[in-house]
């Protein structure tokens, strides 16, 4: 028997070398183990594969850290994409990203940064550092998002919509920023403050503003966009906004302002003649038409078959409400006004309260049809379809309140409550980013899954033992992070 090492890399066998040979069993087996030590030599191996579960452990022995990755590997790398990387402060990047991945408390954030990525800090130093972004950081943050954004809309803005939401905080008394008022939240017995925020075509966020809590959503609006002007400079804007804004002061605010707009109309409170103008139409679902409230506004109206049937549906929830209460005799003088569908009771004589038929049957002819105040020369269609886009504002305050977990906030004062808001404002940022990213590689991974995935990516750093040098490796475990990582180039 003669045992030889043959290379068979090329199209043909070649022997490499003859080990030697014999007839005997044992001596064959020995020969071939010396083959196998020669191969190892050349190959520069000298692992006794005998001893392979201590060389495992010997291994295992050399990993320094393990530490999430994914996340600075996919947000980050949008985080610098963007350009807040100009902001020259580590907890800055660190606070924004957990925002995304693990949002909670401070004290919280700093179990997961200490925990997870092995960053040490503590509560003192990120406090000490929303300090310093409120005072010296938060202008250059929005810039750096206002100039991002430009770049990715052809560098025009024109159109901005505006929309305001309350943050609300589980405490007992107020103070100078944290009052009670209406709440969106249907929180009105806990202080809140007002968020005012402001975006772009697309749903990016270009500027916010924060204010006490019993403030007037109405009266939010002009400062926001008086500042955004005069600190970008710009001058022909169309500003989109729902009904809840929409009040003759603003609109006289608007006018002198030079401001075009495109606001929510409340078509049942204009005058009888601009309401007999609107019913005259007689429109099918799809159609639309104008009328000309003054010289300066036109009232746009549109009619939808899906609409009418809300409208109608709505009505009858809160008529089948009001016919219940009516049961119980426990409405009284007080109920009857103009606050949702009380508008359809009536009293007859002192003391009994009953449903006006007359005045559901006005209101059903009504079913269907939506207004919009402008002041701009866009054609009815461009005005229905940029107001269509407000839509856009509530998924911000959706998700801040829920994947950023916007509140509950902790902080007391009002500069560091802010912020909070400064962080919140550039997770959003990245996510929208984010969001455009994925649909232009076309997959059907939506910003929450990406980052959810992200999540579960690990980095692990060993250390050699003969060269002490050290090695990181990304473990990419199952299919979805390949798939991620080959997405988004890891």
């Amino acid at each position: 028997m003669s045992i030889q090492v043959i290379d068979k890399s090329s199209a043909q066998y070649r022997v490499v070398k003859t080990i030697g040979s014999s007839s005997n069993k044992k001596i064959a087996e020995k020969l071939f183990d010396e083959g196998e030590l020669w191969i190892r030599k050349q190959q520069g191996l000298e692992l006794d594969f005998d001893k392979t579960d201590d060389l495992f452990e010997h291994f295992i022995d050399g990993i320094k850290q393990i530490s999430v990755i994914g996340h600075e590997l996919l947000l980050g790398r949008i985080f610098n994409d963007i350009g807040f990387n100009k902001v020259k402060d580590e907890l800055f990047k660190r606070l924004v990203l957990a925002r995304l991945c693990y949002p909670g408390s401070k004290l919280k954030t700093t179990e997961y940064l200490r925990r997870y990525e092995g960053y040490e800090t503590d509560e003192d130093k990120i406090y000490r550092y929303l300090d310093k972004l409120h005072s010296t950081q938060k202008r250059a943050v929005q810039q750096i998002s206002y100039e991002h954004t430009l770049k990715i809309i052809d560098n025009k803005i024109n159109i901005v919509f505006y929309d305001v939401t309350t943050l609300y905080f589980e405490i007992e008394q107020e103070d100078i920023l944290r009052k009670t008022g209406y709440s969106k939240d249907g929180k009105h017995q806990c202080p809140q403050i007002v968020l005012g925020l402001l975006v772009s075509t697309g749903g990016y966020p270009l500027a916010y503003e924060i204010y006490q809590g019993n403030k007037f959503e109405g009266d939010t609006m002009l400062p926001v966009i008086n500042l955004f002007k005069r600190r970008y400079k710009l001058q022909n804007l169309i500003i989109v906004a729902d009904a809840g804004l929409l009040s003759n002061k603003n609109i006289e605010a608007l006018q002198q302002n030079h401001c075009q707009y495109i606001l929510g109309a409340r078509i049942k409170n204009e005058s009888n003649g601009v309401k007999n103008k609107i019913l005259a139409l007689k429109l099918k679902s799809g159609e639309s038409d104008i009328i000309q409230k003054d010289e300066q506004n036109k009232i746009v109206i549109s009619y939808s078959n899906s609409r009418a049937k809300k409208d109608d549906a709505n009505r009858q929830r809160g008529i089948l409400k009001l016919e219940k209460l009516i049961k119980t005799k426990r409405l009284t003088k007080a109920q009857i006004n103009n606050k949702g569908y009380n508008k359809f009771l009536k009293m007859t004589g002192e003391v009994e309260v009953i449903l006006d038929k007359t005045k559901i049957e006005l209101d059903k002819k009504w079913d269907g049809l939506k207004g919009y105040l402008t002041n701009t020369a866009l054609s009815k269609e461009d005005i229905i379809n940029n107001y269509g886009h407000l839509w856009r504002i509530e998924k911000a305050f959706r998700v801040a309140k829920s994947d950023l977990k916007i509140r509950p906030i902790y902080h007391q004062l009002p500069h560091r409550i802010e912020a909070h808001i400064c962080i919140a404002f550039v997770a959003y940022k990245i996510y929208k980013e984010l969001e455009r990213l994925l649909k232009e590689l076309k997959t059907e991974l939506s910003p929450e899954k990406a980052i959810e995935i992200a999540k579960t990516i690990y980095c692990m750093k060993a250390q050699k033992p003969k060269s002490n040098e050290i090695l990181n490796r990304v473990l990419l475990l199952n299919e979805e992070q390949r798939v991620l990582a080959k997405l988004f180039n890891f």
